[in-house]
């Protein structure tokens, strides 16, 4: 089965084709509706980018799926091979709580949400509509990335704050970068042979912690939005919220420009003052105090969130770093891990910094209780499996 994975951006379009788990091909079109675009095309070793007008989404994917039927990319000869289409959606709210077949019922659903993803949920509807017009009769599943939290429990994911904000305006905490923790929480299960209690690390430009305890997810990191939580490449993280009117006080801004300050314009970047990319803060923390800061509130900001859900989990079986700064900084894993022994937590300084990229990798301490991988995360392919389960499922009915 043929499934091409979607993830719509405000304006810029990722895309995977996949037959079964196997990679065909992949790209990415960028600045679309900004002049510029582009779409890049990635298969058989090759790359190819093609400078084009893309004035809106579907525009984009009529290009995207001209590219994959040339006869001189040798991809697939018709659209008609393409069994099925998964989107990343952001947002599931309280509605969906599983990846969903899309029909007009759910697509209107769907678009009650954009209240609560101001920023994700239009754009990841403009990628469903094009797929709708451009590809009628071809499954369109929706993969989001609030699903995997939705097992926490009330007293997890609900706030201190008056009843009627979370029943009226659906005020409480859903958590993000689910595919990824559910794709990395079953990689662990294959390698532990075993469900168990797992802490999950996906430490990126936008960084996420969860705890995993049987398959179910039973607290994550971020919040009501993706500012909650960790220390990210401009997010603020965890914040006194009183810290709003200071900065509204003190600059005179409104409140959706205090809150873009703080998803924008802080984080790493606005601690460092250098970038928002672990790489460069890895090169100038060398030399740089501000830089060094940064990386040492990120280590210490995760090693904290650990210690909680080794609380909450009564335990942990294991540990998995993902994403770009948690599968390939081994300069962020060791200060995380040192401190922990008390726990029964050890990391090995030499298989962790040599460790092999784009490789699962045990990087356990000895005579740790608990294991500790890296893990590289594929949120692609969890979206692909997640949507030829609903189309074989669906098969099967007719």
């Amino acid at each position: 089965m043929k499934i091409l994975v979607l993830n719509a951006g405000s304006s810029s379009l990722k895309f995977q084709l996949l037959d079964n788990d196997k990679l065909i091909a992949k790209g990415n079109c960028e600045k679309i509706g900004i002049e510029g675009s582009s779409i890049t095309l990635k298969s058989n070793g090759k790359a190819d980018t093609v400078v084009v007008k893309l004035p809106n989404h579907e525009e984009a994917m009529k290009q995207v799926l001209k590219m994959l039927c040339l006869k001189k990319n040798k991809i697939i000869s018709s659209l008609e091979e393409i069994d099925a289409v998964g989107h990343r959606v952001l947002h599931g709210g309280e509605k969906f709580k599983k990846s969903t077949l899309i029909n007009d019922k759910v697509l209107k659903e769907l678009k009650k949400l954009i209240p609560l993803g101001p920023l994700h949920q239009p754009a990841n509807i403009q990628g469903i509509e094009a797929c709708m017009s451009l590809m009628p009769g071809v499954p369109q599943v929706a993969v989001f990335d609030t699903e995997f939290h939705t097992s926490m429990p009330d007293y997890a994911y609900r706030y201190a704050i008056p009843k009627e904000a979370y029943i009226k305006w659906g005020i409480r905490r859903y958590g993000f970068h689910g595919t990824s923790h559910k794709y990395i929480a079953g990689e662990l299960e294959k390698l532990m042979g075993k469900k168990g209690k797992f802490i999950i690390c996906h430490i990126g430009n936008g960084s996420s912690v969860s705890a995993v305890k049987n398959g179910k997810c039973i607290d994550t990191s971020m919040g009501f939005t993706p500012l909650e939580g960790l220390v990210m490449g401009t997010r603020s993280g965890d914040i006194d919220p009183a810290v709003l009117e200071r900065i509204m006080d003190e600059t005179g801004k409104n409140i959706h420009e205090a809150i873009t300050y703080l998803n924008k314009e802080s984080g790493l970047l606005g601690v460092s003052g250098v970038s928002s990319d672990l790489r460069d803060l890895d090169k100038a923390a060398q030399t740089n105090k501000d830089a060094r800061l940064a990386l040492n509130m990120l280590c210490y900001r995760v090693k904290k969130y650990i210690g909680q859900y080794v609380a909450a989990l009564n335990g942990v079986d294991a540990i998995a770093f993902t994403a770009g700064g948690g599968e390939n900084g081994p300069e962020l894993r060791q200060p995380i891990i040192e401190g922990l022994d008390w726990l029964g937590i050890t990391i090995d300084k030499d298989k962790n910094y040599n460790f092999k990229r784009g490789e699962v990798c045990d990087i356990t301490g000895k005579n740790s209780r608990t294991k500790i991988y890296v893990i590289p995360t594929d949120e692609e392919l969890m979206i692909a499996r997640d949507t030829r389960n609903i189309v074989e499922t669906l098969n099967e009915k007719k």
